[in-house]
């Protein structure tokens, strides 16, 4: 697992765009397990600080209760759509995916909130190339770092 800073100083310019997509807009969508392993779609907020990421979850929801008992989660970007007739145009969208990990909350937190960082095991940046023929994947991992592969 890799906290934002490896993220940052390893790819600064991937780590840039991947939060810009996240700054696009307040909402985020976080997937996390239900007690039965299906997954369970749920809206989020996240912060970027300096070096790491964290969240808040409000007192007895079902996200919090999801985490707690298995802290693996996926976090995608607010969404928007690529604009018609030039996809290449879209700033994309980005994902992220790892384990959260129960922190201090700080004071700006609502009292009863529970607080994590985000440990990363996965960056994801997809686009549509300039010449609207491909799409582009962008990636970072820990221990292989960025990649970028196009698809058809």
């Amino acid at each position: 697992m890799a906290t934002w800073r490896e993220v940052e100083q390893d790819a600064p310019q991937f780590a840039a765009r991947v939060r810009a997509r996240f700054d696009a807009g307040t909402n985020k969508t976080m997937a996390s397990l239900r007690r039965d392993g299906s997954p369970r779609i749920s809206g989020t907020e996240l912060v970027f600080e300096p070096e790491r990421i964290t969240l808040g979850m409000m007192p007895d929801s079902l996200k919090l209760h999801d985490v707690l008992r298995d802290p693996r989660v996926a976090i995608h970007s607010p969404t928007l759509e690529p604009p018609a007739g030039q996809p290449s145009d879209w700033a994309g969208d980005a994902k992220l995916a790892g384990t959260l990990v129960v922190t201090e909350p700080t004071s700006a937190d609502s009292p009863g909130t529970s607080s994590f960082d985000l440990r990363l095991h996965e960056v994801v940046l997809t686009y549509i190339d300039p010449d609207n023929t491909h799409l582009v994947i962008e990636s970072w991992h820990p221990g292989r770092g960025w990649e970028r592969i196009s698809r058809l």
